[in-house]
């Protein structure tokens, strides 16, 4: 990830490093700590600084197999000096770290980290509603169809060889 954000942080880059882990949709403390332009654990300190202002709910730290399922599906050579299982930021979570982190830049990733988890937040609704719209279709022109895809199948199932008949004379006995 590119060090380089001047003001506002990247919107492709912000989405990429939310996830979802326990049903959340999530981000690791060192991309927020990338998109915020200090350390990790300069990130971290600060969260337990104020560890009362981040709940469960707000913030967790991963078990040992979801930190090694994490490092196994994102290769990257940067997990390889960590000594601890990262933290999970929620989206309120997030909201929580401006408080925290009380820089312009904070502030200003913020605002683009919270619009991003509601442009998600959109394309997942709009992404239902179609599907939700495509299985109404179905429903109502299967009945109408059905001699359609009968006779598809029909045609793609394998044809039977012709019955062979036999050659010469026969003598009924």
């Amino acid at each position: 990830m590119t060090k380089n954000v001047s003001g506002v942080a990247r919107v492709e880059r912000i989405e990429q490093a939310i996830l979802l882990m326990r049903g959340e949709k999530v981000m690791l403390d060192r991309d927020l700590a990338d998109l915020y332009g200090v350390e990790t654990r300069e990130l971290v300190q600060a969260v337990k600084r104020n560890i009362d202002r981040f709940p469960e709910d707000f913030m967790f730290q991963l078990t040992t197999e979801e930190f090694n399922d994490l490092r196994s599906q994102i290769v990257m050579s940067s997990w390889g000096g960590r000594r601890r299982a990262p933290y999970m930021f929620t989206e309120q979570g997030i909201a929580m770290l401006s408080s925290v982190l009380r820089s312009k830049r904070a502030v200003s990733v913020n605002i683009e980290i919270m619009r991003a988890f509601v442009r998600l937040r959109r394309m997942l609704a709009s992404h239902a509603d179609l599907a939700n719209k495509l299985m109404a279709l179905e429903r109502k022109y299967d009945r109408q169809f059905k001699v359609v895809f009968d006779a598809i199948r029909e045609i793609m199932s394998p044809a039977q060889p012709p019955r062979r008949r036999q050659i010469g004379f026969h003598t009924s006995n």
